[in-house]
């Protein structure tokens, strides 16, 4: 499977970005998928996590109730919903794979960078 995250941007603190990652090759309906994060001079983070079925999310105690993370598996992609965003959510933001219910991540994609202006 091979990943592509886009929808990233520059935008003022308060505001909202949606980004997407889409999926090619392989079967993508059987994944889990996770969006992670990384600014700069830090480690990545894990952002959230949708289950292979669309019904079973997860989220880092830092973005919940301000991003929502979705998938429609017709069109290969899933998606962050990020709204509420603060200069600390300045990162490059990748998408990845794993095995449904199961945090082995993997098919690391190219990031698209997210940049929040106070």
């Amino acid at each position: 499977v091979q990943l592509q995250a886009s929808g990233g941007g520059l935008v003022q603190a308060g505001g909202s970005l949606r980004l997407s990652c889409a999926a090619s090759g392989g079967t993508f309906s059987n994944f889990a998928m996770a969006w992670f994060r990384q600014a700069p001079g830090k480690e990545r983070e894990f952002v959230a996590s949708i289950r292979k079925n669309g019904r079973v999310t997860h989220y880092a105690d830092s973005v919940e109730g301000r991003f929502t993370i979705s998938r429609e598996n017709s069109k290969k992609t899933v998606y962050l919903q990020m709204n509420s965003l603060q200069p600390e959510d300045t990162a490059m933001y990748y998408c990845a794979t794993s095995p449904d219910g199961r945090p082995q991540y993997a098919n690391w994609g190219p990031g698209t960078l997210v940049t929040v202006s106070s």
